[in-house]
């Protein structure tokens, strides 16, 4: 069974916000603390992007439309690599060893593609959910008992 260490990092984050925190508690007592806080004001595509779906010719002569670029998806994935960066840079400057990353299935599926191998290493779980709308209280229960049914 994995605990919740003293000094243990919890990223939470989605596409548009993410909470850093640090556990100044122990494993039977955290104590979340934030120790960074990113917000990114993502507008919707349809306010990024103006251009109509590209139509071509397919080999048949028939006309079809090819899908549309989603910008608010690259701005959420620039966001995410902007946190990973600096998530990697903290664990080179030795500021933290262990990780518990709290995202939603996209946003864990990009910082996935985007952690390095030494971030990874360092990644005690990966919970797949969305809670950066919630108290620093409710994130360490739930990662407790995410970290206690491994």
């Amino acid at each position: 069974m994995k605990h919740l260490t003293r000094h243990a990092r919890v990223l939470v984050t989605d596409g548009g916000r993410a909470t850093v925190l640090r556990n100044e508690g122990d494993a039977a007592h955290p104590d979340l603390r934030p120790v960074r806080t990113y917000e990114h004001d993502t507008p919707p595509t349809r306010d990024l992007g103006t251009d109509k779906p590209f139509r071509g010719n397919n080999p048949s002569g028939d006309r079809s439309s090819i899908e549309g670029v989603d910008y608010h998806q690259q701005a959420e994935d620039r966001f995410i690599a902007m946190v990973a960066g600096d998530m990697q840079a903290d664990l080179k400057a030795g500021k933290f060893e262990e990780i518990i990353i709290v995202a939603p299935p996209v946003a864990l599926g990009v910082y996935r593609k985007l952690a390095t191998p030494e971030l990874i290493r360092a990644t005690v779980k990966e919970i797949n959910k969305d809670l950066t709308k919630h108290s620093n209280a409710e994130i360490a229960a739930a990662v407790v008992k995410a970290l206690e049914a491994d």
